[in-house]
């Protein structure tokens, strides 16, 4: 059976989609059957992925609101094993036409029970807020990674996001667990960088990722050739960080899985 990991921070600029693309395509890389779902209605993740947003017909939003089959919306990528359930600008209202519906917040929990034991690994690209798409992003999900960049206001806003958590945790998926704080945008030249990676490591411990993610113009350029950093440049340093941290990721839930047997 799949593992869900909703990849979420309210806060923009984090690195959240970077991350969703990039840890995708290293978990393919690595054999595991992954699908990435878009969930943010910029489609960044489905541009990253080399499609073109204006030209798809069949996204989430028609499974969240048309209730469409969610295996005639999942399409194939270049990259092999990974597929994507893309997202369109229609998502945008999604909110809106889904807010009077009973149990809102667990739509996308029932439209991926259909297809989750397909894939190893599904990785939900959240939208920067906390409204309703999330909130059913953080419901349908076994777990979380939260992307924060080693910058000024990095912990601004981070209290919120684990608060919504917690209210997600008591009300809606009692199994939601914390899968890793993410360091991203690291320079090491910069004392601000190294402060922050010091600060977050202090107050969160063993929630934080060994990987950090540097800061890395290959990891910039990659997604305007429709392409994740390790099919644009597999030697370079963010596809040597992506696939650190798909390496890591397995091997924290191999070990899971070994000590709950």
């Amino acid at each position: 059976m799949g593992k869900i990991i909703s990849i979420a921070n309210q806060k923009g600029g984090v690195g959240k989609t970077t991350t969703s693309i990039n840890l995708a395509a290293s978990l393919a890389a690595l054999d595991k059957k992954t699908l990435l779902i878009d969930a943010d209605p910029q489609a960044n993740s489905t541009s990253g992925c080399g499609l073109d947003p204006k030209s798809i017909k069949k996204s989430l939003y028609e499974c969240m609101v048309d209730q469409l089959s969610i295996k005639e919306a999942i399409l194939e990528t270049e990259t092999p094993n990974l597929d994507i359930l893309p997202s369109h600008l229609d998502l945008v209202g999604a909110e809106i036409e889904l807010i009077n519906l009973e149990e809102r917040e667990m739509i996308l929990k029932g439209i991926l029970s259909q297809i989750k034991n397909d894939y190893d690994y599904i990785l939900i690209d959240c939208s920067p807020s906390l409204g309703l798409i999330t909130v059913n992003a953080l419901t349908a999900s076994d777990s979380v990674i939260i992307p924060v960049q080693c910058e000024f206001f990095a912990l601004e806003g981070l209290g919120k996001l684990l608060n919504t958590i917690k209210i997600v945790q008591k009300r809606l998926n009692p199994e939601l667990n914390i899968e890793g704080l993410l360091l991203t945008m690291y320079d090491s030249r910069l004392r601000l960088s190294n402060q922050v990676v010091e600060e977050v490591r202090q107050h969160f411990d063993a929630l934080v990722f060994e990987t950090v993610i540097h800061r890395n113009s290959k990891i910039s350029e990659a997604p305007s050739f429709g392409k994740p950093v390790i099919a644009f440049d597999i030697d370079s340093k963010g596809a040597a960080n992506y696939l650190s941290l798909a390496k890591e990721l397995i091997d924290n839930n191999e070990k899971v899985t070994a000590t709950s047997k």
